[in-house]
Parts: structure tokens; C-alpha cells; sequence
């Protein structure tokens, strides 16, 4: 069974990625682009096993002394934190994670000795797109003498990295998935469900793990609360009553997927392009730093008159 079955509709990655194994010419480095969730990082990882001759439990489990597997960090009273340890710590953050200049040093540490088990090493960096200048710069050095190790960068464009460093990967397009592959991803990872909420499939648009990442979000709010806006209030004082739940209930984030939602679940109500547009100016005034409640207290007002 190829290692790359369980990867479903990239057929042009998988072409390109099995031909390099086949006849044993790897390049030094790779740029995976394409919209997150649509299978970037299980290629990734159905690659290594590959090119470190290795399980795929020791692949996902990151425990390979040849591999070393760069993500965003949050820095937090001097340390780096992963956005699963940002959370579970409770840290606010105010900004979003990078890949910072001293993780592409550990890199060039890292790729300072030899292997130990496989022929080669491996590096995989996800969301390359959100290391700033020094660390692509600093990456621009070990991309030009990687040694006996194959780099891989996971980005959602190439637009989003710097061209110096896409001059110097082989370049591996991934493509939005059709209908009938995103059903194929969807069941078999265990979340058929989604295939019934049209909405969220709508904001996913071809990417299976948004998908997963828009149900996760829809269920974190409460399901009362959801029910008292999918259709808009009809009062006054049901408006105001909305939008304070919305501003006390949910955090900023999620108050701007609601929007997002909400644009999807009128649209397909009544096609009414002024619900729409009180929609978008609420989620600019929200993105504006505007005192929430007071944003979806004008907005349902609006709406219901």
C-alpha cells in the first residue's frame, strides 16, 4: 500500500512526492502551499516515513531523533509555547504565533550533526508564512547547505513567503478538495456529520479541516444561543437581550466566526443582501476594537427594523 493512501484528493502532490522517492532524487527542500486543512502536514507526514525509513506511530508522535518538527509559538514570560500549551496555560494572546529566529537556530543546530538512524535528516516547518524577516533570512543559509537533510515548508501560498526562499525549494501545489472528496475525508475521519450543515461546508470552502475546526466552533457556543440568532430578533428588546448574551458568552474570536455564520445561515434564509452588509459592518467595527455589546445591540436593531 502506497504511504500516501490515506491522502485524499492531491493526486498531482502525491504524483510528484512518490516520483522523488522512486527514483531516489530528493530535493534539498520543499514548499507544500495551499489553503490550511486541505492535507499539507498528512502529506508531510506520509513523506517521512518514507524518507526516514519509520513507522508512521513514530512519525506522528514526533519521537524520530532524525526528525525535528518546527510550529508557530506564542512567547510567554520568556518561553515558547505551542498554541495547545498557550491555551491550556490560560495565556491571553494578543497576537498571533511565529516562527521565531531562535527556532530557525535549532534548526541550523539540529542539521549540525549527522543522523542517527536514517540515511537523512528531516525538518518540518509549518505555517512558514508567519516567520518574520530575520528568520527567513536566517533560514536563507541552511536552505543553501542543508547537508544530508530534506526540509520541508508547509505555507498557504507562495505569495506568502519570501521569494528568495521559494527560489530555493521544489514547489508542491495543494488543491482545494470537490464535493465528493471532501465527503471521502469527511467519513473517514469520523465527521460525516458536516456533510448535513451546508453552512459550515460553505465556509470551509474545500478544506476538510476547516470544516472540522467550523463544527468545533459552532458546538463551543451554546446551542441556545444559536438558536436565538439563527433567526433574527423580531423586537427591540429581544435585540438587546441577544446582544448582550453574544458580548457576556463568547469570546472576540468566536463573535467574529458567529458573523461569518450568520452570513451563510441568512443568505441561504431570505437571499437578502441588506442582512449581509449589517453583518460585515458589525464584523468591522468589531475587528476596529468597537465595545461588542454596543456593536450587536446596533446591528439586531437594524436588522429588526
Amino acid at each position: 500500500m502506497s504511504a500516501f493512501a490515506t491522502l485524499i484528493g492531491q493526486s498531482q502532490a502525491v504524483e510528484l512526492l512518490e516520483r522523488a522517492i522512486t527514483v531516489d532524487r530528493l530535493a534539498p527542500a520543499y514548499l507544500f502551499t495551499g489553503t490550511a486543512g486541505i492535507g499539507k502536514r498528512l502529506a508531510a507526514e506520509c513523506f517521512l516515513e518514507s524518507l526516514l525509513s519509520s513507522s508512521r506511530a513514530r512519525i506522528l508522535s514526533r519521537n524520530h531523533p532524525d526528525l525535528l518538527w518546527v510550529g508557530p509559538t506564542y512567547l510567554h514570560q520568556g518561553k515558547r509555547l505551542s498554541a495547545i500549551e498557550a491555551e491550556a496555560a490560560g495565556v491571553k494572546r494578543k497576537t498571533p504565533p511565529m516562527i521565531r529566529l531562535e527556532q530557525i537556530r535549532e534548526v541550523s543546530q539540529f542539521l549540525s550533526r549527522p543522523p542517527l538512524e536514517a540515511r537523512r535528516s528531516a525538518i518540518v516547518i509549518e505555517q512558514a508564512e508567519t516567520m518574520p524577516e530575520a528568520a527567513a533570512n536566517a533560514l536563507l543559509k541552511t536552505l543553501e547547505e542543508p547537508g544530508r537533510a530534506t526540509i520541508i515548508l508547509l505555507a498557504t501560498s507562495v505569495d506568502s513567503v519570501l521569494p528568495t526562499i521559494v527560489s530555493r525549494c521544489q514547489r508542491i501545489p495543494f488543491a482545494r478538495l470537490d464535493t465528493d472528496s471532501m465527503a471521502q475525508v469527511l467519513k473517514q475521519v469520523g465527521h460525516a456529520e458536516i456533510l448535513s450543515k451546508p453552512q459550515l461546508l460553505a465556509l470551509a470552502q474545500g478544506s476538510p479541516g476547516a470544516a472540522i475546526a467550523h463544527q468545533q466552533t459552532l458546538e463551543s457556543i451554546p446551542p441556545e444561543l444559536i438558536q436565538s440568532v439563527v433567526n433574527p430578533p423580531k423586537s427591540l428588546r429581544q435585540a438587546l437581550t441577544v446582544a448582550r448574551t453574544i458580548a457576556k458568552t463568547i469570546d472576540g474570536e468566536t463573535q467574529l466566526w458567529l458573523i461569518d455564520y450568520l452570513q451563510q445561515v441568512y443568505w441561504a434564509q431570505s437571499r437578502s443582501s441588506r442582512s449581509i452588509q449589517l453583518l460585515e459592518k458589525a464584523k468591522e467595527q468589531l475587528l476596529a476594537y468597537v465595545q461588542p455589546q454596543l456593536v450587536w445591540e446596533v446591528m439586531w436593531m437594524e436588522l429588526c427594523t
